[in-house]
């Protein structure tokens, strides 16, 4: 039977040295070693390949354990990552579920279940805890507002003639009507004027509404060298 190769990363000899000694009096389990680092985890861990990572999440950083785990999934996917950690901060842990992260466990749980998740997340048995199943639904819905946001936005920007969207495009950048209506030789009466035309098309009764959504959906990236 192909036994489960594990690799340890921890910055504390104590911690290393304890899940070590359970991983070997497991006879389905095998350590391949240990590292203090997330830097020496992403090394040890392309180069040995093991089957799962225990990773602390804070080592030389507070979030190293979170930005190894990128790495190395970015090169090896099918090493697993499990997180360890001393406490339930719900944003690191998000944050590692987010990177590709299987599991984590609590550096004081008991050895059952340490051994139940590692032998869960080989199995490819996750079991995705309550409070985060909740937050990730949560922010893939705010992802959906967005990208809906967003096509809205696009759809009305096309219907915007050349001079309102330079209009536009002034305003989010910062500039007065004053100053624009100087910029474009025109007077500020007709700045307003297109003003108006823009909000009607928006479906908006004030510009800094209309300003406040461009930036949510990340108007800039949408100006080109050309200014559409």
């Amino acid at each position: 039977m192909d036994k489960i190769k594990i690799l340890i990363a921890d910055d504390n000899n104590e911690i290393r040295d304890y899940f070590g000694g359970i991983i070997f009096h497991e006879p389905d389990m095998e350590l391949m070693g240990s590292v203090s680092s997330g830097i020496d985890a992403v090394s040890f861990a392309l180069e040995n390949k093991p089957d799962i990572v225990l990773m602390d999440i804070q080592m030389e950083t507070r979030t190293a354990g979170i930005d190894a785990a990128k790495r190395i999934l970015a090169e090896d996917n099918n090493i697993k990552i499990v997180i360890l950690t001393i406490l339930e901060d719900d944003d690191l842990l998000f944050q590692a579920y987010c990177a590709g992260v299987m599991d984590y466990i609590i550096k004081t749980d008991s050895i059952t279940q340490v051994l139940s998740s590692i032998r869960n997340v080989y199995k490819n048995q996750l079991i995705l805890r309550p409070q985060y199943a909740e937050k990730i639904i949560e922010e893939l819905s705010h992802v959906k507002e967005q990208q809906k946001s967003l096509f809205m936005f696009m759809n009305i920007l096309t219907k915007l003639s050349n001079s309102e969207f330079e209009i536009l495009k002034s305003l989010y950048m910062g500039m007065t009507y004053k100053q624009i209506s100087e910029l474009r030789y025109v007077s500020t009466v007709t700045i307003k004027s297109q003003v108006h035309s823009i909000l009607k098309k928006f479906n908006m009764k004030n510009i800094k509404e209309v300003l406040k959504e461009l930036r949510v959906v990340g108007f800039e990236q949408f100006i080109d060298q050309n200014g559409r």
